[in-house]
């Protein structure tokens, strides 16, 4: 009987030119709007705890505040969950296409499809909780954030290495 099974590992390297220089192209175009969406967090948060909080709760009890903040609204909190959630899970969904077929140490790909996803429902949730007075929360959005964007980088990385370098 004859093994169907599709190997998907590695597969990157058979793929025509044209196809791998696209995914590279698509993959730096998403770390653009990335990276984009980073400067706008050390302009709203100064990438604290506290700017954290202070974006979401706001700032009005502290006189000597530089730049005054006001708690946003639910509507707004569900908004900004909404959209990151849907547009975060697309990009690594994109990423994670690519990094199944690439040539990645399997234990990494593993790691790098899932971490990113559990790292994005702490992130958002955790400002959904910091939202509603749960202010420690700032810290696990915090460090899930940190290991949202490392998890991007590091595959971004890999992967540019992986879609650059020849099949031998």
């Amino acid at each position: 009987m004859e093994d169907t099974k599709l190997e998907i590992h590695g597969l990157i390297h058979r793929l025509p030119d044209q196809l791998r220089r696209w995914a590279l192209l698509l993959i730096w175009t998403l770390a653009f709007g990335y990276t984009a969406g980073m400067f706008y967090l050390v302009d709203t948060t100064s990438m604290a705890p506290q700017g954290i909080e202070e974006n979401y709760l706001g700032n009005e009890d502290q006189e000597d505040a530089e730049k005054m903040k006001f708690k946003m609204t639910k509507k707004q909190v569900l908004n900004i969950i909404h959209s990151h959630v849907i547009s975060y899970s697309l990009i690594f969904f994109l990423l994670g296409t690519v990094l199944l077929l690439s040539s990645v140490k399997k234990p990494w790909k593993t790691i790098l499809l899932i971490e990113p996803l559990l790292s994005l429902v702490l992130t958002f949730g955790g400002l959904y909780l910091l939202w509603t007075g749960i202010t420690w929360m700032k810290y696990v959005v915090m460090l899930a954030g940190i290991c949202l964007s490392i998890g991007f980088y590091l595959t971004l990385f890999l992967l540019t290495l992986d879609l650059v370098k020849r099949q031998r």
